[in-house]
């Protein structure tokens, strides 16, 4: 099979393309075991035919895994962060100005018809899903920079819970981008609220290969 490699792990490689011979049965985790610890230390976003897939994916011979790195060299900026205590949208739009942007689109969640909202999260994993959830979005939309914030305990009403800023070159791209992080976030994060003393449970986050 295919695997094509961009970026610092086109560098590191040598070449932007490798050829790989993988048993029947092997997924994208075999693959990436197979580059010798060629990606080790970098994050990851995954593609097989050019469609975002996780490790455990199934292969087939004729396939092309992407094994796409962040951008390197600083070019582009991800901001995520669980917090206990407000959120500041001017200071999350500042995270993403960049002299390259032609469109800067921020989103606020905030709470409404009740007095407050309490949330409570499995925080460790809710940053690292954020973060993965950023990189997303800024690979596939072509971004500049992207940030994202999401509150835990006691959030008054009219006050943020969620914030999200995106810039990108073109608007397209940064409207884009910042509802992509939005969708993903409340389908995907482990973070749950209680309101009026009972707990909300919205959505049920899929199983990986799902």
């Amino acid at each position: 099979m295919t695997v094509r490699l961009f970026a610092a792990l086109k560098e590191r490689a040598g070449t932007g393309q490798l050829e790989l011979e993988l048993p029947d049965g092997a997924r994208v985790a075999d693959a990436l075991a197979a580059l010798d610890g060629l990606a080790d230390g970098l994050p990851l976003v995954l593609a097989v035919n050019r469609e975002y897939a996780r490790e455990d994916r199934m292969l087939q011979e004729h396939d092309e895994l992407a094994v796409v790195p962040p951008v390197s060299g600083g070019d582009l900026r991800i901001h995520t962060a669980i917090v206990e205590g407000a959120l500041s949208l001017d200071a999350l739009v500042e995270r993403v100005r960049d002299p390259r942007a032609g469109a800067v689109v921020t989103f606020s969640g905030v709470t409404r018809d009740v007095l407050h909202l309490d949330y409570d999260g499995y925080v460790e994993m809710a940053e690292q899903e954020l973060r993965r959830i950023a990189e997303e979005a800024a690979t596939r939309f072509g971004l500049c920079a992207v940030a994202s914030e999401h509150r835990t305990g006691r959030v008054a009403i009219s006050e943020p819970s969620i914030l999200v800023a995106a810039s990108a070159p073109h608007r397209p791209q940064a409207f884009a981008g910042a509802r992509y992080v939005i969708d993903q976030l409340k389908a995907r994060l482990p973070i749950w609220k209680q309101e009026a003393g009972a707990w909300k449970h919205e959505h049920v986050p899929p199983a990986p290969g799902a």
